[in-house]
């Protein structure tokens, strides 16, 4: 159970989100992303012009076929590039709770430090920590207002897939390949309790109890941006965190220094960095030794470039194993 700050491009958007208690992303990778990222049962809320609207549980998930032709949102086209981008990845959402609330409010200080170290918005998609998913079931009122049921006949569904063949990629329904990809897919699989109590004690972290933990998506410090942060669910005292890199091909020298800077930057809290990457050179896997790295390889089993794999095929296929010294 996740909670995500869904960004939107613009009012007339926003009402159409809210009267239809619906959202949906464009034909984009970044697209798909999102819809990768937010799962049935997770959490959500709107943000837009610095505020937050409303808290909604997702009920269900579609990709639609020909989605340039359905309503709500109309298409559209970007003078710079000419592309012109529709919506056809969607989410069906339950509202539970009624506010508009300013982004200055403490409670929302995790979103808001990544959108000011962002320099704005930039992102589809803002994961948010369980103590803000706290703060705001506590904010507004019960959402008491008629929700419009949006009448589409006659549309077909898919199920998007992802490729390691740029010459098979099709946009919206196939892609290829790439890191926010990983990203998303090894942040999901430590969010089963059982595969990161595995990691955990993996990454030598044997005392942790993954019940104690949560899994968040890309978290941006001075120094750039984490890829994955494990941390307390409930901190008390202080807050235990473990920042994962994620790089799709061999490791780098670049890639632990990187890590080394956000380490620093967290400071005492930060009780393990982990560089996950498909490859590491025997001089890499000591340098991760000499340097307190622990090194992880991320592994799908046989890949056939040939073949395209669903979202639940490559979750059912990832595995994240310790390098062994």
């Amino acid at each position: 159970m996740a909670y995500f700050l869904i960004s939107v491009s613009n009012k007339v958007n926003l009402d159409l989100c809210i009267k239809y208690a619906l959202a949906g992303f464009t034909n984009s990778i970044n697209g798909l992303w999102t819809f990768m990222e937010i799962q049935e049962g997770d959490f959500v809320s709107f943000l837009y012009g610095a505020r937050v609207f409303n808290l909604y549980k997702v009920e269900r998930k579609e990709a639609i076929e020909n989605a340039e032709t359905i309503p709500p949102w109309l298409p559209v086209t970007f003078k710079m590039s000419g592309k012109t981008y529709y919506f056809p990845f969607r989410l069906y959402l339950k509202p539970l709770r009624q506010f508009v609330e300013p982004m200055v409010r403490p409670e929302f200080a995790y979103v808001a430090e990544n959108l000011l170290l962002r320099g704005g918005y930039r992102k589809t998609h803002f994961q948010a920590d369980q103590t803000t998913l706290q703060s705001v079931s506590q904010m507004g009122e019960i959402y008491n207002r008629p929700i419009e049921t949006l009448t589409i006949s006659n549309y077909k569904t898919f199920t998007p897939s992802i490729v390691w063949d740029r010459k098979l990629e099709s946009s919206p329904k196939t892609f290829y390949f790439q890191e926010f990809v990983l990203q998303s897919l090894i942040r999901q699989h430590l969010s089963v309790s059982t595969n990161l109590q595995i990691f955990l004690a993996s990454a030598g972290l044997n005392t942790f109890q993954a019940e104690d933990f949560e899994v968040l998506g890309e978290k941006a410090l001075s120094e750039g941006y984490i890829d994955i942060l494990i941390k307390d669910r409930m901190p008390v005292g202080y807050s235990r965190k473990i920042i994962l890199e994620i790089k799709t091909g061999s490791a780098k020298s670049k890639d632990i220094e990187q890590l080394e800077n956000y380490i620093r930057e967290i400071g005492k809290e930060c009780v393990a960095g982990v560089l996950v990457a498909q490859k590491f050179s025997k001089k890499l896997k000591q340098e991760c030794e000499n340097r307190g790295i622990k090194p992880f390889i991320y592994t799908f089993g046989q890949i056939e470039k040939s073949r395209k794999y669903t979202l639940e095929d490559l979750k059912r296929k990832l595995q994240l194993l310790k390098i062994e010294l």
